[in-house]
């Protein structure tokens, strides 16, 4: 139990630090991603005013049915994709990566790669 109580509390350090370097305007709001062990969510979020602008995630329908699993590399392009795609149209260029307390690698960086190929900028 001591072991899993230093690890959250090393996560929660780690989270706080990105938080406050990361902030999101109306001009470039941030990319929030949170993964799950058998989903991954993205959010832009505009913390000025405090509201979730456009979000996806494995949940949703479109994405859900052009993957086989929510919890691999795959899907989490496949969200990256996807959340690009509804920015752009919405008018959003450039953003905000916030990547929470976990490392950039796997399905975290999959799905911020496909984001930049659909046309954001971070």
């Amino acid at each position: 139990m001591n072991r899993e109580k230093r690890k959250q509390a090393k996560q929660k350090r780690r989270h706080f630090r990105v938080r406050n370097r990361v902030h999101g305007t109306a001009e470039r709001p941030r990319l929030s991603v949170f993964r799950s062990s058998k989903n991954i969510y993205a959010q832009i979020i505009n913390d000025d005013e405090g509201r979730t602008l456009l979000s996806t995630s494995t949940r949703t329908k479109d994405v859900r049915d052009a993957v086989k699993k929510g919890g691999d590399i795959a899907a989490a392009a496949a969200v990256g994709a996807k959340l690009a795609q509804l920015a752009v149209a919405a008018g959003f260029k450039k953003v905000a990566f916030d990547r929470g307390y976990r490392r950039f690698h796997g399905r975290i960086k999959a799905l911020s790669e496909a984001a930049r190929k659909g046309g954001l900028q971070f």
